[in-house]
């Protein structure tokens, strides 16, 4: 019996998964970390830590499988193993491929001026190079022009510029390959002619050499390096495919490869995901593209940087009593506190949240926009604020789809994955929120999924992506908008309100 292993390297965790050919998830680990914010833009990682919890996950779901005598696991048995990652979080080598430096996250606004910069520039032949609507600082290519004026030293002595993808593939293989999806957002790759932007590159100064090997997404690169295996307890025969962005992979692991299908994740950000063969859908250009991890096709997905990680940022806070309670052998503290928002009207008696605690993306891009709790009284307690969050999420989501609409799709349903899925309480009010059923999926981490997938169509043991979606991707729970609908209408407004006029605040207080 053949098996496949899914590794998702996400903004807080990495994530590891075993599956069955027949979908069935065999193991889940996860290890967490912390994230460096020395500043409110700055927000970095040793890229060390990416690689420790991918060896960490990788031998706890071995050792979980090997302790199961019954199910006759061994390592040998795992056939490929697949990648994916959050984008744009830049890690740079020296030529004996060690980090010069943290690597810069995702999250990280520092590069503003170095953003502005790009955006005169290019802005008018940006979305149809790159499918991105505008150059913010979240982008790879912003944070290496910052990294050229800011850390001149670092910038002369890197040899490669990296993703998270790349650098886990790099330390699984011992070579230096991407593709195009996680690239997307990189504003270093052309998603149409599926090749670097040559124009970007002279811009900052970089050659392809100093880049991994563009390839196709779903490819086997190589099998894992002697070095590799061993640290993993893995079979060095175990190919290494390419998995893509995580929310590329995610929406192969919800069966989101057909034009029109729509579906969502609420992890630490919130993305919304639409498959699409035309990468220029949107005349007006403000809605996000990305290549697909299905061949042919585009991504549409705008994205809101915290989504779960508000819900976190609350928990860390906040959440002192229930996190004891769980390190009593309690239920989850996430958990304990959406048990609290259970007993919370619709709109939490007037307080509404804003959770861009990092800025804004989509639909309102602003970097310098920040978290908000708005009309709060004595008379609120713990369990409004966590309502007000989940709230503010699913606002956040049915903002994206009214854009999307605009556009000229509809949508009839939503498939939901991400550790917000897991929350009963929080998918009910997304279908109230949005009007539309929301589904669930029985293999929640849909990421791990999608790259379990691409791994056994890689390797053979699965014919297609298509036979592959039929057979392992199951759907979970449905929920259907219900009397709460009408009630959101009106709060939805007020959200939208209190977002645009906020907005403008944050507007007018950067150009003082």
């Amino acid at each position: 019996m053949h098996f496949l292993l899914g590794i998702d390297a996400g903004t807080t965790s990495v994530k590891t998964g075993l599956f069955a050919l027949d979908g069935r998830c065999l193991a889940v680990e996860r290890e967490e970390y912390t994230l460096d914010t020395p500043a409110p833009d700055i927000v970095e990682l040793n890229p060390e830590i990416y690689w420790q919890a991918c060896q960490k996950t990788v031998q706890s779901v071995l050792n979980q499988c090997s302790s199961d005598l019954s199910s006759g696991f061994d390592p040998s048995q795992i056939v490929a193993l697949a990648v994916s990652s959050q984008g744009e979080t830049s890690i740079m080598l020296d030529r004996f491929s060690k980090p010069l430096r943290p690597a810069i996250v995702w999250l990280d606004n520092r590069a503003t001026v170095e953003a502005r910069y790009l955006n005169e520039r290019y802005h008018d032949i940006l979305y149809q190079v790159t499918g991105e609507t505008d150059v913010i600082p979240t982008w790879t290519a912003c944070k290496i022009l910052w990294i050229r004026e800011n850390q001149p030293e670092i910038f002369k002595s890197t040899d490669k510029f990296l993703l998270v993808q790349d650098w886990l593939v790099y330390r699984l293989t011992g070579e230096y390959f991407t593709e195009a999806s996680v690239s997307s957002s990189s504003l270093l790759c052309d998603i149409v002619k599926y090749s670097w932007w040559d124009v970007m590159l002279d811009e900052l100064g970089i050659s392809e050499r100093q880049l991994p090997k563009l390839s196709r997404t779903g490819t086997v690169v190589g099998s894992l390096s002697k070095a590799a295996a061993e640290e993993l307890g893995l079979d060095p025969r175990t190919s290494v495919v390419l998995g893509g962005m995580d929310q590329t992979a995610g929406a192969v692991g919800a069966g989101n490869i057909l034009p029109g299908m729509v579906s969502e994740t609420t992890g630490a950000a919130l993305a919304v995901q639409i498959s699409s063969f035309a990468h220029n859908l949107d005349p007006k250009y403000q809605i996000p593209v990305y290549r697909h991890s299905a061949p042919g096709l585009y991504l549409v997905c705008p994205f809101c940087p915290t989504a779960g990680m508000a819900f976190k940022w609350f928990r860390d806070t906040f959440g002192d009593l229930e996190m004891e309670k769980m390190d009593r052998g309690d239920r989850d503290a996430y958990d304990l506190l959406t048990d609290l928002a259970k007993e919370i009207p619709p709109g939490a008696d007037g307080l509404l949240a804003l959770p861009h605690l990092q800025g804004s993306v989509n639909p309102i891009y602003n970097s310098e926009a920040r978290g908000v709790f708005s009309g709060f009284s004595l008379g609120h307690k713990k369990g409004h604020f966590v309502r007000a969050i989940l709230e503010s999420v699913a606002f956040m989501l049915r903002r994206n789809l009214d854009q999307i609409h605009l556009s000229g799709i509809s949508t009839s349903e939503i498939r939901s994955s991400g550790g917000g899925a897991k929350s009963v309480l929080w998918n009910q009010i997304k279908a109230d929120v949005c009007g539309v059923p929301v589904l669930t999926l029985i293999n929640e981490e849909a990421a791990l999924l999608g790259n379990a997938i691409q791994a056994g169509v890689a390797c053979g043991e699965i014919k297609s992506l298509e036979e592959g979606c039929n057979q392992m991707v199951a759907l979970g729970n449905r929920f259907i908008p219900g009397s709460d609908q009408e009630t959101y209408q009106l709060i939805y407004s007020r959200y939208c309100d209190l977002d645009d006029t906020l907005n403008a605040y944050y507007l007018r207080k950067t150009d003082k």
